[in-house]
C-alpha cells in the first residue's frame, strides 16, 4: 500500500470509529474490549470521539496469557485451544463484558508481523476476534497481508472489527 492509501485508510477507519460511538452515544449502548493483539487500538479509536466516556465502561490490555486468565478468560480454554483461537476471543469478549456491565464487547488475539516466542502456536497475520452483544457472541478469523509497521497491523486488525460492528450496532436497540 503506498503513502497515499495509508493515510486514506487510516482516515477511513478513524471515520468509522467515529460513526460507530456517535451511534453508540445517541442508543446508550455501552461497549468495552479487551485487546492483546491490538493492544488498545480499538479503544482508542472509540475514545477519540468526544462523549466517549458516556459508553466506554473500560478495557482491558491483556497481551500476555496471565493477564488475560487474570481478567477471567479460563486457562483451559487458552490450555484447550491456543491463546490465538476464536474459543479464547471469544473468552475474552465475554470475559470484560462481564467484568464492566457493558452491552457490547470485543475480545481480539493475535499475532502480527513475527512468531510469539510464548507461544509455540502463533503464525504471522492470523487474527481472531469475537464481539459479545448482549450475551451473544460470534468470532471472526482475518489472515492479514504483511504490513510494514505494527501500527498499520494493528489499524488494520481495527478497520476489521469496525466493518463487522458498524452494521451490527446500527441494527441494534
Amino acid at each position: 500500500m503506498e503513502h497515499t492509501d495509508r493515510i486514506n485508510f487510516e482516515k477511513r477507519v478513524r471515520a468509522s470509529y467515529r460513526e460507530l460511538t456517535e451511534i453508540l452515544i445517541d442508543k446508550q449502548i455501552t461497549i468495552t474490549t479487551m485487546e492483546s493483539a491490538t493492544s488498545g487500538q480499538v479503544a482508542s479509536l472509540i475514545t477519540d470521539t468526544e462523549g466517549s466516556s458516556a459508553i466506554l465502561k473500560g478495557a482491558f490490555i491483556t497481551y500476555s496469557n496471565e493477564a488475560k486468565i487474570l481478567q477471567g478468560v479460563p486457562a483451559e480454554v487458552i490450555e484447550a485451544f491456543g491463546v490465538y483461537s476464536g474459543e479464547t476471543a471469544r473468552a475474552m469478549a465475554a470475559a470484560c463484558r462481564k467484568a464492566y456491565g457493558a452491552d457490547l464487547a470485543i475480545g481480539v488475539t493475535g499475532t502480527m508481523g513475527n512468531v510469539d516466542p510464548a507461544n509455540a502456536d502463533s503464525v504471522p497475520g492470523q487474527v481472531y476476534f469475537a464481539l459479545d452483544v448482549k450475551g451473544e457472541v460470534t468470532d471472526y478469523y482475518r489472515e492479514l497481508p504483511p504490513q510494514p509497521s505494527r501500527y498499520e497491523y494493528k489499524l488494520l486488525v481495527a478497520g476489521e472489527i469496525a466493518d463487522v460492528l458498524l452494521p451490527i450496532v446500527k441494527a441494534m436497540e
